[in-house]
């Protein structure tokens, strides 16, 4: 996979500067003491999208204990509740937390609480979702404009193949508007699309809810009609699946091209099985390595340089940007089981081996 910054020699120098990392004899090769081993606070948004709690949390806590066997993960999950991650991160402030790794619920309305963490001295990284109107230590994620263009890209690609481009309209279900990254998802989905295909009916859907997508998919086949959806840009792969759901009930036979990301494992089986087109494959195992390389590095005093910067209206935030990947059908076996995020064995289940077997994975 194209990872363009990890050619930057960061993670070596981490590893030395963890835990450790003195060279000598008697008291200054010894481990740190208890007292002395640092805190990391991690906080998620929710649990709705299957990432957060089987990749995120996991990846992240993994490579903590590579890199500083002492340092101790505090986490959070906010489940989609904004007041709830406030006392999450003022209670992780009160226990002496050293660093914040927060993916904030609300990024537009958490600059108070990384004012709190900045008169305390504790460094913060925005996690996958940029915050905005305060200065802070570092941001890592995606490339997100990327990302809904290449939704968009894949949707235009499928309704020209199959001569449908011009013929209907598309339904647009992009994610919670508290999230700035959905802002960009569909900044890049039009970015492609228009010009090129009639929208019918376009949605903002509240916590990337699969339910509320569902229903917003309901409200767009009785309003425009079903024979008239050409095609669905999903922003992510629950909503896929509650639109998918939605046109089933509705008595399609064959479904329109979708889109999706985070490569979940019932996307890779729709993709295959044909009822989804395709997904956004990202590494989150490189964006939760790399935060959790960033915390330890930040408990050490150090700062380590970022390849990017980007603005979030208040200041320009070191950044470390990530390169998204589309994936259909014909590229999950080169991707996504080939780097193992998944394997084929829970890939290949029931009904989904023929599939694979047709699609070479096996």
């Amino acid at each position: 996979m194209h990872r363009s910054w990890r050619a930057i020699p960061v993670a070596a120098a981490l590893l030395a500067a963890a835990c450790g990392g003195n060279t000598g004899s008697g008291a200054a090769a010894a481990a740190p003491k208890a007292e002395e081993a640092a805190t990391i606070a991690l906080f998620l948004p929710e649990s709705k999208t299957t990432r957060y709690e089987a990749f995120d949390r996991p990846l992240f806590e993994a490579k903590v204990k590579e890199l500083c066997a002492t340092c101790k993960v505090l986490y959070s999950n906010a489940d989609q509740d904004a007041a709830k991650q406030q006392q999450q991160v003022e209670a992780a402030l009160t226990q002496g937390a050293d660093v914040l790794v927060l993916d904030a619920v609300d990024a537009g309305a958490v600059a108070p609480l990384v004012n709190q963490a900045k008169q305390k001295k504790v460094p913060v990284i925005a996690y996958d979702r940029l915050i905005s109107g305060i200065g802070y230590d570092y941001y890592v994620s995606f490339n997100n404009v990327r990302v809904g263009e290449m939704q968009g890209q894949a949707l235009l690609d499928a309704l020209t193949a199959k001569g449908t481009a011009g013929k209907g309209e598309i339904v647009m279900i992009h994610g919670a508007t508290t999230d700035p990254s959905s802002a960009d998802y569909k900044k890049g989905a039009h970015n492609v699309l228009d010009g090129k295909v009639t929208v019918g009916r376009e949605f903002d859907t509240p916590d990337w809810s699969p339910d509320k997508a569902q229903q917003e998919m309901e409200q767009a086949i009785t309003a425009l009609g079903r024979d008239k959806i050409v095609g669905v840009l999903s922003a992510n792969d629950g909503m896929a699946g509650g639109a998918i759901a939605a046109m089933k009930r509705a008595g399609y036979t064959e479904l329109p091209p979708i889109t999706g990301q985070d490569a979940e494992l019932a996307a890779v089986q729709r993709i295959l099985t044909g009822e989804q087109y395709m997904t956004i494959y990202l590494d989150i195992r490189a964006e939760a390595e790399k935060s959790a390389e960033l915390a330890v590095a930040l408990t050490k005093g150090q700062r380590p340089a970022a390849p990017a910067k980007v603005n979030n209206g208040t200041a320009d935030i070191p950044a470390f940007l990530l390169d998204p990947i589309p994936v259909t059908k014909d590229k999950i076996k080169d991707t996504i089981v080939k780097d193992g995020f998944y394997k084929a064995e829970e890939i290949c289940t029931g009904e989904v081996k023929d599939a694979c077997a047709k699609a070479g994975i096996q």
